[in-house]
């Protein structure tokens, strides 16, 4: 079995997270009192509602450490920002790793390409490992099955 997660990008997010956490919690403490020449004050409900925004900000940044690929004999599950898919190597055509792509995807027989947000060309070596990884599960799947023809 298989498992590959981006490692760069997981920093990133991490990191930003938690800064813009921090920046609203510092811009909810320090807005107090009144606002101008209006009427208007900043209370707590306000202060509140502002770290509240930044928690759910931070929460959309972490989705992008969401992505996974776990493959074995069987098949490959993809795990992308939004959306997840489970395909049987019998669907599967290819792994690709197109120069200047972002990232690798999986080439389906129908013409399709699936993206593996998980296999960045950020991370390198890394990235090139897993798809390599992923290359060698579909070949002993296509071996396989040149063996036990149906």
């Amino acid at each position: 079995m298989v498992t590959l997660r981006p490692r760069r990008i997981r920093l990133v997010c991490w990191v930003s997270a938690a800064a813009v956490l921090l920046v609203f919690s510092l811009v909810a403490t320090s807005l107090t009192g009144g606002v101008g020449n209006g009427y208007g004050t900043f209370q707590r409900g306000d202060q509140l509602a502002m770290i509240g925004l930044g928690v759910f900000g931070a929460l959309g940044i972490l989705l992008f450490t969401r992505p996974r690929v776990v493959a074995d004999v069987k098949g490959v599950r993809v795990r992308n920002v939004i959306g997840s898919h489970e395909l049987p190597w019998e669907v599967v055509r290819g792994v690709r790793f197109d120069r200047g792509a972002p990232w690798a995807s999986l080439e389906l027989h129908d013409d399709d390409l699936l993206p593996m947000v998980a296999l960045q060309a950020a991370d390198k070596e890394l990235a090139v490992e897993g798809v390599r990884a992923l290359r060698r599960l579909h070949q002993a799947h296509l071996a396989a099955l040149a063996d036990n023809p149906r």
